[in-house]
């Protein structure tokens, strides 16, 4: 994993470790209620990514922080920017449908 990555999970994990302080719920209490060990709270809290998709829901959810999972990648700006670019363009016309040329009259 890149530095930026693991920065970002150790990040996360922090966050997570916040908010179940800041809601004072104990270890054993998160841990029980999101149905894991001790061990996996300890290293999704440190940002370890081993910790499955499934373990950070659950925990998220104990915390009542699922609804946040709505907002990952929900504006996809670079997405949208490669789709738009890959749309062809429309052409202009050049005059009035129905006129032509000179040269197209003769």
């Amino acid at each position: 994993m890149f530095p930026p990555q693991r920065r970002l999970l150790e990040s996360l994990g922090e966050r997570l470790r916040l908010a179940r302080l800041r809601r004072e719920l104990a270890i054993d209490v998160t841990c029980e209620r999101a149905g894991i060990s001790r061990m996996t709270l300890y290293r999704l809290e440190a940002g370890q990514a081993a910790i499955s998709l499934g373990t950070l829901v659950r925990v998220m959810s104990v915390l009542g922080l699922e609804s946040d999972l709505e907002l990952v990648a929900r504006d996809d700006r670079l997405g949208r920017l490669l789709q738009d670019q890959a749309l062809p363009s429309r052409r202009r016309r050049g005059k009035a449908a129905g006129s032509r040329s000179p040269e197209e009259q003769s």
